[in-house]
Protein backbone atom coordinates (compact mmCIF):
# COMPACT_ATOMS: atom_id res chain seq x y z
CA UNK A 1 0.00 0.00 0.00
CA UNK A 2 1.38 3.42 -0.94
CA UNK A 3 2.19 5.67 2.02
CA UNK A 4 0.99 9.25 1.90
CA UNK A 5 2.77 12.08 3.63
CA UNK A 6 1.61 15.54 4.66
CA UNK A 7 3.61 18.60 5.66
CA UNK A 8 5.13 21.81 4.44
CA UNK A 9 7.34 21.76 1.37
CA UNK A 10 10.53 21.22 3.36
CA UNK A 11 9.06 18.18 5.13
CA UNK A 12 7.83 16.71 1.85
CA UNK A 13 11.24 17.20 0.23
CA UNK A 14 13.09 15.64 3.16
CA UNK A 15 10.85 12.57 3.20
CA UNK A 16 11.64 11.94 -0.46
CA UNK A 17 15.35 12.58 0.09
CA UNK A 18 15.48 10.01 2.89
CA UNK A 19 13.84 7.43 0.63
CA UNK A 20 16.75 7.86 -1.78
CA UNK A 21 19.44 7.42 0.86
CA UNK A 22 20.33 11.07 1.43
CA UNK A 23 21.55 11.40 5.00
CA UNK A 24 22.83 14.98 5.37
CA UNK A 25 22.49 18.49 4.00
CA UNK A 26 25.24 20.98 3.13
CA UNK A 27 24.17 24.60 3.01
CA UNK A 28 24.78 28.29 3.67
CA UNK A 29 21.92 29.84 5.59
CA UNK A 30 19.25 31.61 3.55
CA UNK A 31 15.64 32.47 4.25
CA UNK A 32 14.34 31.05 0.97
CA UNK A 33 15.14 27.50 2.16
CA UNK A 34 14.12 27.80 5.83
CA UNK A 35 11.50 25.00 5.53
CA UNK A 36 14.26 22.55 4.60
CA UNK A 37 16.11 23.51 7.78
CA UNK A 38 12.93 23.21 9.84
CA UNK A 39 12.27 19.71 8.54
CA UNK A 40 15.86 18.65 9.18
CA UNK A 41 16.02 20.18 12.65
CA UNK A 42 12.82 18.49 13.82
CA UNK A 43 14.01 15.05 12.68
CA UNK A 44 17.71 15.23 13.66
CA UNK A 45 18.76 15.23 10.01
CA UNK A 46 22.36 16.55 10.03
CA UNK A 47 22.98 20.04 8.61
CA UNK A 48 26.52 21.16 7.80
CA UNK A 49 26.89 24.83 6.94
CA UNK A 50 29.72 26.60 5.15
CA UNK A 51 31.02 30.10 4.44
CA UNK A 52 30.64 30.00 0.65
CA UNK A 53 28.02 28.13 -1.34
CA UNK A 54 30.60 26.52 -3.63
CA UNK A 55 31.90 24.61 -0.59
CA UNK A 56 28.41 23.27 0.10
CA UNK A 57 28.16 21.83 -3.40
CA UNK A 58 31.71 20.47 -3.30
CA UNK A 59 30.95 18.81 0.04
CA UNK A 60 27.82 17.23 -1.43
CA UNK A 61 29.88 16.06 -4.39
CA UNK A 62 32.49 14.47 -2.12
CA UNK A 63 29.73 12.49 -0.40
CA UNK A 64 28.33 11.46 -3.79
CA UNK A 65 31.75 10.36 -5.05
CA UNK A 66 32.90 8.56 -1.92
CA UNK A 67 29.60 6.87 -1.03
CA UNK A 68 28.20 6.33 -4.54
CA UNK A 69 24.82 7.78 -3.56
CA UNK A 70 23.19 11.20 -3.84
CA UNK A 71 24.73 14.20 -2.12
CA UNK A 72 22.58 17.21 -1.21
CA UNK A 73 23.26 20.95 -1.18
CA UNK A 74 20.57 23.49 -0.29
CA UNK A 75 21.20 27.02 -1.57
CA UNK A 76 19.24 30.20 -1.14
CA UNK A 77 17.90 32.11 -4.14
CA UNK A 78 19.89 34.26 -6.56
CA UNK A 79 23.52 34.59 -5.46
CA UNK A 80 23.22 31.44 -3.38
CA UNK A 81 22.56 29.44 -6.52
CA UNK A 82 25.01 31.31 -8.74
CA UNK A 83 27.79 30.87 -6.17
CA UNK A 84 27.23 27.13 -6.42
CA UNK A 85 27.45 26.83 -10.21
CA UNK A 86 31.17 25.98 -10.30
CA UNK A 87 30.43 23.09 -7.94
CA UNK A 88 27.55 21.96 -10.14
CA UNK A 89 29.77 22.13 -13.20
CA UNK A 90 32.49 20.05 -11.55
CA UNK A 91 29.87 17.48 -10.59
CA UNK A 92 28.66 17.45 -14.19
CA UNK A 93 32.16 16.75 -15.54
CA UNK A 94 32.76 14.17 -12.79
CA UNK A 95 29.41 12.36 -13.25
CA UNK A 96 28.58 12.91 -9.57
CA UNK A 97 24.92 12.42 -8.50
CA UNK A 98 24.49 15.72 -6.66
CA UNK A 99 21.11 17.32 -6.02
CA UNK A 100 21.06 21.08 -5.51
CA UNK A 101 17.82 22.44 -4.05
CA UNK A 102 17.48 26.16 -4.58
CA UNK A 103 15.22 28.75 -3.07
CA UNK A 104 13.34 31.00 -5.46
CA UNK A 105 11.52 34.33 -5.22
CA UNK A 106 7.70 34.05 -4.96
CA UNK A 107 5.96 33.21 -8.19
CA UNK A 108 2.76 35.13 -7.39
CA UNK A 109 4.65 38.43 -7.67
CA UNK A 110 7.24 37.33 -10.28
CA UNK A 111 8.53 40.29 -12.26
CA UNK A 112 7.90 42.79 -9.47
CA UNK A 113 11.49 42.83 -8.20
CA UNK A 114 11.45 40.56 -5.14
CA UNK A 115 14.68 40.03 -3.24
CA UNK A 116 17.13 37.85 -5.23
CA UNK A 117 14.55 37.29 -7.96
CA UNK A 118 16.03 35.55 -10.98
CA UNK A 119 15.33 32.54 -13.16
CA UNK A 120 18.05 30.04 -12.28
CA UNK A 121 17.19 27.38 -14.83
CA UNK A 122 18.83 28.94 -17.92
CA UNK A 123 22.08 29.15 -15.94
CA UNK A 124 22.12 25.64 -14.48
CA UNK A 125 20.51 23.68 -17.32
CA UNK A 126 23.74 23.34 -19.37
CA UNK A 127 25.61 21.78 -16.41
CA UNK A 128 22.91 19.46 -15.03
CA UNK A 129 21.11 16.37 -16.26
CA UNK A 130 17.78 17.87 -15.20
CA UNK A 131 16.67 21.29 -13.96
CA UNK A 132 13.11 22.14 -12.91
CA UNK A 133 11.10 24.70 -10.95
CA UNK A 134 8.50 23.04 -8.71
CA UNK A 135 5.50 25.31 -8.31
CA UNK A 136 3.35 23.25 -5.90
CA UNK A 137 4.09 21.69 -2.50
CA UNK A 138 2.09 18.62 -3.53
CA UNK A 139 4.49 18.08 -6.43
CA UNK A 140 7.73 18.27 -4.42
CA UNK A 141 8.14 14.55 -3.54
CA UNK A 142 7.51 13.55 -7.16
CA UNK A 143 10.03 16.09 -8.43
CA UNK A 144 12.70 15.07 -5.90
CA UNK A 145 12.27 11.38 -6.73
CA UNK A 146 12.40 11.99 -10.48
CA UNK A 147 15.48 14.21 -10.18
CA UNK A 148 17.36 11.72 -8.04
CA UNK A 149 16.49 8.83 -10.35
CA UNK A 150 17.92 10.87 -13.21
CA UNK A 151 21.03 11.70 -11.19
CA UNK A 152 21.68 8.03 -10.40
CA UNK A 153 21.02 6.71 -13.92
CA UNK A 154 24.24 6.21 -15.88
CA UNK A 155 25.83 8.32 -17.09
CA UNK A 156 25.35 9.90 -13.65
CA UNK A 157 25.42 13.60 -12.90
CA UNK A 158 23.98 16.54 -10.97
CA UNK A 159 20.37 17.73 -10.97
CA UNK A 160 18.71 20.93 -9.81
CA UNK A 161 15.32 21.86 -8.39
CA UNK A 162 14.15 25.22 -7.10
CA UNK A 163 11.03 26.09 -5.14
CA UNK A 164 9.20 29.44 -5.12
CA UNK A 165 8.56 30.68 -1.60
CA UNK A 166 4.85 29.90 -1.70
CA UNK A 167 5.54 26.30 -2.77
CA UNK A 168 8.11 25.38 -0.15
CA UNK A 169 6.38 27.20 2.72
CA UNK A 170 2.92 25.79 1.89
CA UNK A 171 1.47 22.57 3.29
CA UNK A 172 0.94 19.74 0.83
CA UNK A 173 -0.06 16.11 0.59
CA UNK A 174 1.55 13.49 -1.64
CA UNK A 175 2.62 9.87 -2.03
CA UNK A 176 5.97 8.92 -0.50
CA UNK A 177 8.39 7.81 -3.23
CA UNK A 178 9.54 4.21 -3.05
CA UNK A 179 13.21 4.96 -3.57
CA UNK A 180 15.58 4.23 -6.45
CA UNK A 181 14.63 1.42 -8.79
CA UNK A 182 17.31 1.27 -11.47
CA UNK A 183 17.89 -1.50 -13.97
CA UNK A 184 21.40 -2.03 -15.35
CA UNK A 185 21.90 -1.05 -18.98
CA UNK A 186 22.84 -4.14 -20.95
CA UNK A 187 25.63 -3.63 -23.47
CA UNK A 188 25.45 -5.00 -27.01
CA UNK A 189 26.86 -8.54 -26.62
CA UNK A 190 28.43 -8.46 -30.09
CA UNK A 191 30.29 -5.27 -29.21
CA UNK A 192 31.46 -6.80 -25.93
CA UNK A 193 32.62 -9.95 -27.72
CA UNK A 194 34.49 -7.86 -30.27
CA UNK A 195 36.27 -5.98 -27.47
CA UNK A 196 37.16 -9.26 -25.74
CA UNK A 197 38.67 -10.71 -28.91
CA UNK A 198 40.77 -7.58 -29.50
CA UNK A 199 42.14 -7.58 -25.96
CA UNK A 200 42.77 -11.32 -25.75
CA UNK A 201 44.43 -11.34 -29.17
CA UNK A 202 46.65 -8.32 -28.61
CA UNK A 203 50.36 -8.74 -28.10
CA UNK A 204 50.75 -5.64 -25.93
CA UNK A 205 47.41 -4.57 -24.44
CA UNK A 206 47.03 -1.90 -21.76
CA UNK A 207 44.02 -1.01 -19.57
CA UNK A 208 43.39 2.53 -18.32
CA UNK A 209 40.58 2.54 -15.76
CA UNK A 210 38.88 5.72 -14.57
CA UNK A 211 36.35 7.05 -12.10
CA UNK A 212 33.29 5.24 -13.47
CA UNK A 213 34.83 1.90 -12.48
CA UNK A 214 34.54 3.07 -8.87
CA UNK A 215 31.21 4.84 -9.31
CA UNK A 216 29.72 1.83 -11.10
CA UNK A 217 30.88 -0.50 -8.30
CA UNK A 218 32.92 -2.49 -10.82
CA UNK A 219 36.29 -2.63 -9.02
CA UNK A 220 36.16 -6.39 -8.38
CA UNK A 221 35.11 -7.04 -11.97
CA UNK A 222 38.00 -4.91 -13.26
CA UNK A 223 40.48 -6.95 -11.26
CA UNK A 224 38.94 -10.20 -12.47
CA UNK A 225 39.09 -9.11 -16.12
CA UNK A 226 42.68 -7.89 -15.84
CA UNK A 227 43.75 -11.12 -14.15
CA UNK A 228 41.88 -13.38 -16.55
CA UNK A 229 43.39 -11.66 -19.60
CA UNK A 230 46.75 -10.78 -17.95
CA UNK A 231 46.60 -7.10 -18.93
CA UNK A 232 48.58 -4.35 -17.14
CA UNK A 233 46.36 -1.70 -15.55
CA UNK A 234 46.88 2.05 -15.16
CA UNK A 235 44.28 4.23 -13.45
CA UNK A 236 43.15 7.84 -13.16
CA UNK A 237 40.61 9.78 -11.10
CA UNK A 238 38.68 7.63 -8.65
CA UNK A 239 39.89 4.56 -10.47
CA UNK A 240 43.13 5.01 -8.54
CA UNK A 241 43.58 2.19 -6.05
CA UNK A 242 41.28 -0.19 -7.95
CA UNK A 243 44.29 -2.50 -8.02
CA UNK A 244 46.52 -2.03 -4.97
CA UNK A 245 50.09 -0.93 -5.74
CA UNK A 246 51.47 -4.35 -4.87
CA UNK A 247 49.25 -6.15 -7.39
CA UNK A 248 51.37 -7.70 -10.18
CA UNK A 249 49.24 -6.01 -12.85
CA UNK A 250 49.11 -2.56 -11.19
CA UNK A 251 51.25 0.09 -12.85
CA UNK A 252 51.64 3.84 -12.37
CA UNK A 253 55.10 4.97 -13.48
CA UNK A 254 55.51 3.20 -16.83
CA UNK A 255 52.58 4.80 -18.61
CA UNK A 256 54.61 6.51 -21.31
CA UNK A 257 56.44 3.26 -22.15
CA UNK A 258 53.16 1.36 -22.14
CA UNK A 259 51.24 3.74 -24.39
CA UNK A 260 54.19 4.17 -26.77
CA UNK A 261 54.41 0.42 -27.38
CA UNK A 262 50.85 -0.87 -26.88
CA UNK A 263 48.94 -2.35 -29.79
CA UNK A 264 45.55 -2.19 -28.02
CA UNK A 265 44.63 0.47 -25.43
CA UNK A 266 41.52 -0.30 -23.40
CA UNK A 267 40.04 2.80 -21.76
CA UNK A 268 37.36 1.97 -19.19
CA UNK A 269 35.07 4.42 -17.46
CA UNK A 270 36.85 7.65 -18.35
CA UNK A 271 36.63 10.00 -21.34
CA UNK A 272 39.18 10.21 -24.14
CA UNK A 273 40.07 13.77 -23.16
CA UNK A 274 43.24 15.84 -22.69
CA UNK A 275 44.40 13.54 -19.88
CA UNK A 276 44.60 10.67 -22.38
CA UNK A 277 46.00 12.46 -25.43
CA UNK A 278 42.42 12.84 -26.73
CA UNK A 279 42.42 9.12 -27.51
CA UNK A 280 45.36 9.30 -29.92
CA UNK A 281 47.71 6.43 -29.09
CA UNK A 282 49.59 6.25 -32.37
CA UNK A 283 49.17 2.94 -34.15
CA UNK A 284 47.37 1.26 -31.24
CA UNK A 285 43.74 0.28 -31.60
CA UNK A 286 41.41 1.78 -29.00
CA UNK A 287 38.70 -0.05 -27.07
CA UNK A 288 36.53 2.46 -25.23
CA UNK A 289 34.25 0.93 -22.58
CA UNK A 290 31.69 3.34 -21.13
CA UNK A 291 28.64 3.14 -18.88
CA UNK A 292 26.21 4.78 -21.33
CA UNK A 293 26.09 5.38 -25.10
CA UNK A 294 26.27 9.15 -24.51
CA UNK A 295 29.85 8.70 -23.30
CA UNK A 296 31.21 7.29 -26.54
CA UNK A 297 33.82 9.66 -27.92
CA UNK A 298 32.70 11.61 -30.98
CA UNK A 299 36.19 12.65 -32.03
CA UNK A 300 37.70 9.15 -32.13
CA UNK A 301 36.64 5.99 -33.96
CA UNK A 302 37.38 3.14 -31.53
CA UNK A 303 37.88 -0.42 -32.74
CA UNK A 304 35.19 -1.42 -30.22
CA UNK A 305 33.03 0.63 -27.84
CA UNK A 306 30.78 -1.39 -25.54
CA UNK A 307 28.36 0.83 -23.60
CA UNK A 308 26.41 -0.30 -20.58
CA UNK A 309 26.74 -1.68 -17.07
CA UNK A 310 30.49 -1.88 -16.44
CA UNK A 311 30.17 -4.86 -14.13
CA UNK A 312 28.46 -6.89 -16.82
CA UNK A 313 30.91 -5.84 -19.53
CA UNK A 314 33.99 -6.58 -17.42
CA UNK A 315 32.59 -9.92 -16.30
CA UNK A 316 32.08 -10.87 -19.94
CA UNK A 317 35.68 -9.90 -20.70
CA UNK A 318 36.92 -12.11 -17.86
CA UNK A 319 34.80 -14.99 -19.16
CA UNK A 320 35.97 -14.65 -22.78
CA UNK A 321 35.94 -18.22 -24.15
CA UNK A 322 38.26 -17.68 -27.11
CA UNK A 323 42.01 -17.96 -27.55
CA UNK A 324 44.29 -15.68 -25.54
CA UNK A 325 47.77 -14.45 -26.38
CA UNK A 326 50.36 -14.83 -23.62
CA UNK A 327 51.12 -11.37 -22.20
CA UNK A 328 53.72 -12.37 -19.60
CA UNK A 329 56.69 -10.95 -21.51
CA UNK A 330 54.85 -7.67 -22.06
CA UNK A 331 53.97 -7.39 -18.37
CA UNK A 332 57.60 -8.15 -17.46
CA UNK A 333 58.85 -5.44 -19.84
CA UNK A 334 56.59 -2.87 -18.21
CA UNK A 335 57.56 -4.04 -14.73
CA UNK A 336 61.21 -3.35 -15.56
CA UNK A 337 60.31 0.19 -16.67
CA UNK A 338 58.07 0.64 -13.61
CA UNK A 339 60.80 -0.41 -11.17
CA UNK A 340 63.34 1.90 -12.81
CA UNK A 341 60.92 4.83 -12.58
CA UNK A 342 60.17 4.02 -8.94
CA UNK A 343 63.88 4.06 -8.16
CA UNK A 344 64.20 7.52 -9.74
CA UNK A 345 61.15 8.75 -7.84
CA UNK A 346 62.55 7.40 -4.57
CA UNK A 347 65.66 9.53 -5.02
CA UNK A 348 63.58 12.63 -5.71
CA UNK A 349 61.30 11.98 -2.72
CA UNK A 350 64.36 11.77 -0.45
CA UNK A 351 65.98 15.00 -1.71
CA UNK A 352 67.63 16.98 1.10
CA UNK A 353 67.60 20.30 -0.74
CA UNK A 354 66.51 23.57 0.80
CA UNK A 355 64.34 25.20 -0.48
CA UNK A 356 62.23 22.08 -0.26
CA UNK A 357 61.37 20.28 -3.48
CA UNK A 358 57.70 19.22 -3.77
CA UNK A 359 58.73 15.60 -4.31
CA UNK A 360 60.17 15.50 -0.78
CA UNK A 361 56.79 16.46 0.69
CA UNK A 362 55.20 13.44 -0.94
CA UNK A 363 58.05 11.22 0.19
CA UNK A 364 57.30 12.18 3.78
CA UNK A 365 53.55 11.90 3.31
CA UNK A 366 53.91 8.33 2.06
CA UNK A 367 55.41 7.46 5.45
CA UNK A 368 52.45 8.73 7.49
CA UNK A 369 49.38 8.18 5.29
CA UNK A 370 47.36 5.10 6.23
CA UNK A 371 46.24 2.73 3.48
CA UNK A 372 42.65 3.90 3.87
CA UNK A 373 43.45 7.62 4.12
CA UNK A 374 41.33 9.91 1.93
CA UNK A 375 43.62 12.17 -0.08
CA UNK A 376 42.23 15.32 -1.68
CA UNK A 377 43.97 17.34 -4.36
CA UNK A 378 43.11 21.02 -4.77
CA UNK A 379 45.65 22.79 -6.91
CA UNK A 380 47.56 22.80 -10.16
CA UNK A 381 51.34 22.49 -10.04
CA UNK A 382 51.59 21.12 -6.49
CA UNK A 383 48.81 18.58 -7.00
CA UNK A 384 50.37 17.40 -10.26
CA UNK A 385 53.19 16.02 -8.12
CA UNK A 386 50.64 14.20 -5.99
CA UNK A 387 49.39 12.33 -9.03
CA UNK A 388 52.94 11.19 -9.72
CA UNK A 389 54.20 10.31 -6.25
CA UNK A 390 51.15 9.09 -4.31
CA UNK A 391 49.68 5.67 -5.06
CA UNK A 392 46.35 5.07 -3.32
CA UNK A 393 46.20 1.59 -1.84
CA UNK A 394 42.40 1.33 -1.86
CA UNK A 395 39.71 2.49 -4.27
CA UNK A 396 37.43 5.34 -3.23
CA UNK A 397 40.20 7.21 -1.40
CA UNK A 398 41.30 9.80 -3.97
CA UNK A 399 39.47 13.05 -4.72
CA UNK A 400 40.65 15.62 -7.22
CA UNK A 401 38.82 18.32 -9.23
CA UNK A 402 38.59 16.08 -12.30
CA UNK A 403 38.70 17.17 -15.94
CA UNK A 404 36.98 20.50 -15.31
CA UNK A 405 40.00 21.52 -13.25
CA UNK A 406 38.15 23.83 -10.88
CA UNK A 407 40.19 25.12 -7.94
CA UNK A 408 38.50 25.65 -4.58
CA UNK A 409 37.26 22.09 -4.04
CA UNK A 410 39.53 21.49 -1.04
CA UNK A 411 37.55 22.49 2.02
CA UNK A 412 34.21 21.28 0.65
CA UNK A 413 35.71 17.93 -0.33
CA UNK A 414 37.35 17.76 3.10
CA UNK A 415 34.02 18.31 4.82
CA UNK A 416 32.30 15.63 2.75
CA UNK A 417 35.18 13.21 3.29
CA UNK A 418 35.22 13.73 7.06
CA UNK A 419 31.44 13.28 7.28
CA UNK A 420 31.78 10.08 5.24
CA UNK A 421 34.79 8.69 7.11
CA UNK A 422 34.91 10.08 10.67
CA UNK A 423 37.65 7.65 11.73
CA UNK A 424 40.06 7.90 8.77
CA UNK A 425 42.87 10.28 7.96
CA UNK A 426 41.69 13.05 5.63
CA UNK A 427 44.51 14.98 3.96
CA UNK A 428 44.06 17.96 1.64
CA UNK A 429 46.95 18.72 -0.72
CA UNK A 430 46.62 22.35 -1.67
CA UNK A 431 48.61 24.78 -3.75
CA UNK A 432 49.04 28.26 -2.33
CA UNK A 433 46.98 29.56 -5.26
CA UNK A 434 44.12 27.20 -4.49
CA UNK A 435 44.26 28.22 -0.83
CA UNK A 436 42.80 31.58 -1.80
CA UNK A 437 39.55 30.00 -2.96
CA UNK A 438 38.27 28.15 0.10
CA UNK A 439 40.56 28.46 3.12
CA UNK A 440 37.97 30.52 5.00
CA UNK A 441 35.91 27.35 5.25
CA UNK A 442 38.42 26.02 7.77
CA UNK A 443 36.19 27.96 10.17
CA UNK A 444 33.30 25.70 9.16
CA UNK A 445 35.42 22.61 9.84
CA UNK A 446 36.56 23.95 13.23
CA UNK A 447 33.09 24.97 14.34
CA UNK A 448 31.57 21.61 13.41
CA UNK A 449 34.49 19.60 14.85
CA UNK A 450 35.64 18.10 11.55
CA UNK A 451 39.43 17.75 11.80
CA UNK A 452 41.50 17.42 8.62
CA UNK A 453 45.15 17.89 7.68
CA UNK A 454 45.97 20.50 5.04
CA UNK A 455 49.37 20.51 3.37
CA UNK A 456 50.08 23.67 1.37
CA UNK A 457 52.86 23.66 -1.19
CA UNK A 458 53.81 27.33 -0.91
CA UNK A 459 56.05 28.51 -3.75
CA UNK A 460 54.59 32.02 -3.99
CA UNK A 461 53.57 31.70 -7.64
CA UNK A 462 50.95 30.32 -9.98
CA UNK A 463 53.30 27.54 -11.06
CA UNK A 464 51.40 26.16 -14.05
CA UNK A 465 51.13 29.68 -15.48
CA UNK A 466 54.35 31.45 -14.55
CA UNK A 467 56.81 29.01 -16.08
CA UNK A 468 54.92 28.36 -19.36
CA UNK A 469 54.31 32.09 -19.84
CA UNK A 470 58.01 32.83 -19.39
CA UNK A 471 58.82 30.08 -21.88
CA UNK A 472 56.38 31.55 -24.42
CA UNK A 473 57.04 35.27 -24.01
CA UNK A 474 60.24 35.67 -22.02
CA UNK A 475 58.30 37.31 -19.20
CA UNK A 476 55.28 36.64 -16.99
CA UNK A 477 52.48 38.74 -15.52
CA UNK A 478 49.72 38.06 -12.99
CA UNK A 479 51.58 34.94 -11.87
CA UNK A 480 53.11 35.96 -8.52
CA UNK A 481 51.68 35.54 -5.04
CA UNK A 482 52.99 36.89 -1.75
CA UNK A 483 56.12 34.85 -0.98
CA UNK A 484 56.24 32.80 2.24
CA UNK A 485 52.70 33.82 3.21
CA UNK A 486 51.72 32.34 6.59
CA UNK A 487 48.68 30.29 5.67
CA UNK A 488 49.15 28.40 8.94
CA UNK A 489 48.41 31.61 10.84
CA UNK A 490 45.22 32.05 8.83
CA UNK A 491 44.10 28.61 9.99
CA UNK A 492 45.15 29.43 13.56
CA UNK A 493 43.06 32.60 13.49
CA UNK A 494 40.07 30.54 12.37
CA UNK A 495 40.39 28.19 15.35
CA UNK A 496 42.63 25.51 13.91
CA UNK A 497 46.40 25.14 14.17
CA UNK A 498 49.45 24.80 11.99
CA UNK A 499 53.06 25.60 11.33
CA UNK A 500 55.41 26.69 8.57
CA UNK A 501 58.17 24.33 7.43
CA UNK A 502 61.24 25.65 5.59
CA UNK A 503 63.66 22.72 5.89
CA UNK A 504 63.26 19.22 4.49
CA UNK A 505 64.31 17.60 7.77
CA UNK A 506 61.38 19.31 9.54
CA UNK A 507 58.73 17.81 7.28
CA UNK A 508 58.24 14.41 8.89
CA UNK A 509 57.76 15.64 12.47
CA UNK A 510 55.44 18.44 11.28
CA UNK A 511 53.20 16.00 9.39
CA UNK A 512 53.04 13.70 12.40
CA UNK A 513 51.97 16.59 14.61
CA UNK A 514 49.30 17.49 12.08
CA UNK A 515 47.75 14.03 12.05
CA UNK A 516 47.87 13.85 15.85
CA UNK A 517 46.30 17.28 16.40
CA UNK A 518 42.59 16.46 16.30
CA UNK A 519 41.74 19.87 14.80
CA UNK A 520 42.08 21.31 11.30
CA UNK A 521 45.86 21.66 10.99
CA UNK A 522 47.78 23.29 8.14
CA UNK A 523 51.38 22.47 7.34
CA UNK A 524 52.65 25.41 5.27
CA UNK A 525 55.63 24.09 3.31
CA UNK A 526 57.89 26.65 1.64
CA UNK A 527 58.90 25.10 -1.68
CA UNK A 528 61.27 26.08 -4.44
CA UNK A 529 59.49 28.34 -6.99
CA UNK A 530 61.96 27.23 -9.65
CA UNK A 531 60.84 23.60 -9.32
CA UNK A 532 57.89 23.26 -11.73
CA UNK A 533 56.11 20.06 -12.63
CA UNK A 534 57.38 18.90 -16.05
CA UNK A 535 54.42 18.74 -18.38
CA UNK A 536 53.43 20.03 -21.78
CA UNK A 537 50.43 22.27 -22.25
CA UNK A 538 47.09 20.48 -22.47
CA UNK A 539 45.14 23.63 -23.32
CA UNK A 540 44.38 22.44 -26.86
Amino acid sequence: MTERIEGHGGELALAALRAYGVREMFTLSGGHVFPLYDAAHKTDFPIYDVRHEQSAVFAAEAVAKLQRRPGLAALTAGPGVTNGISGLTSAFFNASPVLVLGGRAPQFRWGSGSLQEMDHLPLVAPVTKHAETVFSADDIPRAVAAALTTALTPHRGPVFLDFPLEAIFSVGDAELPAGPQLSPLEADPDEVASAARLIAGAARPVIIAGSDVWTGDAVDELRAAAEALTVPVFTNGMGRGALPPEHPLAFAKARRVALSNADVVVVIGTPLDFRLSFGDFGEAQVVHIVDAPSQRAGHVQPAAAPAGDLRGILTALADHPGDRVDHDDWVAQLRTAEDAAKARDAEEMAAETDPIRPARIYGELRKVLARDAVTIGDGGDFVSYAGRYLEPAQPGTWLDPGPYGCLGTGMGYAMGARVTHPDRQVCVLMGDGAAGFSLMDVESLVRQKLPVVIVVGNNGIWGLEKHPMRAMYGYDVAADLQPELRYDRVVGALGGAGETVAKATELGPALQRAFDAGVPYLVNVLTDPADAYPRSSNLA
